[in-house]
């Protein structure tokens, strides 16, 4: 995990503002580095009487690092002494070709462009860009599997390449300061300088004369010479076989018949599912560095996103088969004090005559959805699993510290900026600060003893993108009802195509504030690939008629009934029957204050 800042500019270099430093620094509290480029303008006999070239152009280059690969520390940007190329990376290369990626991934991924990127022949002066050149530059990415965000200076041609992985799982957000200077930042800072996400549909260039000529019409040259490449060309469309990440097309197929085969926990799709999201949890769980905080070989080095629902409670299951034995996995379960909500209780309790303010206050976070299903989940995990230590760290957050941080989320967050926004990155900023209480047990009295703790995990797994891929959402049952196996399938389709225009940049910045890195399994390129190839009715347990042959999976939910199945399978049986919840109305952000306002309303600022 990394923070990227990169800028172009005239005059001089462009440094970010000291706000955006330091939470380039939070997402990357290892390394902290920065590298200047300066490009000769388009007039070369403009100099001042030290010789220098007042229309030349400055390129700066900030990278901040968060070491979790190999066993020292990268310091980036890169620069390759050869051509003076530099590169800045903010991902994980899991495999490259297919083939596991081991130790870092960063010079790795660097020497792919630079071989993508080297002339041919001997040339003198700049290198040209052509068709040839795009496409390798293209099927070197496309050989990289896992999220990343990039930016690459190629000194052979005096280019600039930047993007986002096809999912948009890390940030990038461009925009222009307000004398038109261009800039590359992984965060957004509290300047009014607007700022978008990066499309993820490809990556980008701008080309040599773009930069060169930036000195006289700054955001008008890079504009006109700034170039989309889409993540496929035309031969990648009809043979997705040339690119190893290329995603296949979503299976449309329809059921032969009115009666579907019964999906059990003994079905092979379900196999299928286990044996490909546990080699995902692997890629992503094993081999992680101890922490610079850990004290003890307990200390743990990974922690689940943890509401004790149905796809985080797989992930902590299958965690356990392949984190080492005796290494702790810390499950931070978030719950909020809502004044709404409270106000509610108190008054219940006053006519209860039960107006103790601090059980109260404990009964607010305790009874939050997510806390109950966290709870319950967490007994399940340890009763199946029981040689080993799960921490549930409760985290209560109060209504003032809420606000005492609101700005902050706020500005992490931008270019978000609706209510519902700010309801989930509440949620994910504090559950990813993953300091709560712990509850253990004294062997001597037997009694129950509550102690504060701080994970020191730097790996935090997360459960995003199994509704979508599954059928978790309530929109995907009614267009069942309305329109069937069809309309599911559409629907389906819909929240696919959408993974990457959705909101991963939004909780990447979230996230990794706390110097802790976000991991999707369920978003990895091969358990995608199985997913999307498994026809509807082997994802969902809509249309399926008849009674269970086996009364033990009868009642679960057609909802991700694959993944039910399988929580069913990993001895999760009440997990295997929780209902669907978001997240800010498990943890209870929504709707803090009253009044009437809705989720995609804009905040006032």
């Amino acid at each position: 995990m990394c923070g990227i800042f990169f800028s172009v500019a005239s005059g001089g270099p462009l440094i970010p503002q000291g706000d955006t430093q330091r939470l380039l620094k939070c997402r990357g509290p290892d390394s902290v580095e920065t590298r200047h480029a300066v490009l000769p303008g388009p007039k070369r006999d403009n100099l001042t009487e030290s010789g220098n070239d007042e229309s030349a152009v400055h390129l700066t280059f900030l990278s901040t690092v968060l070491a979790l690969r190999g066993d020292h520390i990268c310091k980036q940007p890169l620069i390759h002494e050869e051509s003076s190329s530099i590169f800045c990376w903010n991902g994980e290369a899991w495999k490259i070709d297919g083939h596991r990626v081991t130790g870092n991934d960063s010079n790795q991924v660097f020497q792919l462009l630079l071989d993508a990127a080297r002339p041919s022949a001997v040339t003198t002066g700049i290198a040209s860009i052509d068709d040839q050149y795009i496409n390798r530059i293209r099927a070197a990415l496309n050989r990289v599997s896992g999220p990343f965000a990039f930016v690459f200076y190629d000194a052979y041609t005096s280019c600039i390449l930047y993007g986002r992985d096809k999912l948009g799982r890390r940030s990038l957000l461009r925009g222009f300061d307000e004398a038109g200077n261009f800039m590359l930042c992984s965060v957004c800072d509290s300047s009014t300088i607007q700022l978008e996400e990066v499309p993820a549909d490809g990556f980008y260039m701008i080309d040599n004369v773009g930069l060169r000529s930036s000195t006289t019409a700054p955001r008008t040259s890079m504009e006109h010479h700034s170039r989309l490449i889409l993540w496929q060309d035309d031969a990648d469309v009809l043979d997705p076989s040339r690119s190893t990440t290329t995603l296949p097309l979503m299976n449309k197929e329809l059921p032969p018949n009115d009666t579907l085969p019964l999906l059990t926990t003994d079905s092979k799709p379900i196999d299928d599912i286990l044996s490909s999201l546990l080699s995902s949890i692997d890629l992503r769980a094993r081999n992680i560095p101890d922490p610079p905080n850990r004290t003890s070989d307990h200390d743990a080095k990974i922690a689940v996103l943890f509401s004790g629902g149905l796809d985080c409670s797989i992930l902590a299951r299958l965690a356990h088969e392949v984190v080492p034995e005796g290494d702790t996995i810390d499950l931070l379960n978030v719950a909020f004090e809502n004044p709404r909500v409270t106000a509610a209780a108190a008054a219940n309790a006053l006519k209860s005559r039960q107006t103790n303010e601090g059980n109260c206050l404990k009964s607010a976070y305790e009874n939050c959805p997510d806390r109950i299903t966290g709870r319950s989940s967490f007994a399940e995990l340890c009763r199946v699993c029981p040689g080993r230590k799960f921490n549930f760290v409760a985290i209560n957050i109060p209504y003032g510290e809420t606000l005492a941080h609101r700005s902050e989320i706020i500005r992490l967050m931008r270019p978000h900026d609706t209510e519902m926004d700010l309801s989930i990155a509440c949620a994910f900023y504090f559950a990813a600060r993953g300091k709560g209480v712990v509850t253990s047990i004294d062997p001597d009295s037997g009694v129950q003893q509550d102690h504060l703790y701080t994970t020191s995990a730097r790996v935090l797994l997360s459960g995003l993108g199994a509704d979508e891929l599954f059928g978790g959402y309530t929109r995907h049952g009614t267009a069942y009802r309305r329109q069937g196996f069809s309309g599911l399938i559409s629907e389906l389709e819909l929240d696919v195509t959408r993974l990457g225009k959705r909101n991963l940049g939004r909780d990447d910045r979230i996230l990794s504030h706390w110097g802790r890195e976000a991991r999707y399994p369920f978003l990895d390129e091969d358990f995608l690939s199985l997913a999307l190839k498994l026809p509807v009715w082997q994802k969902t347990g809509f249309g399926q008629t008849g009674t269970e042959t086996l009364e033990k999976e009868s009642g679960l939910d057609p909802e991700k009934k694959a993944l039910r199945l399988l929580a069913w399978r990993l001895g999760l049986r009440n997990t295997a029957r929780e209902k669907k919840r978001a997240i800010q109305f498990g943890s209870r952000t929504a709707k803090m204050e009253s009044g009437k306002s809705k989720g995609d309303q804009r905040l006032a600022f």
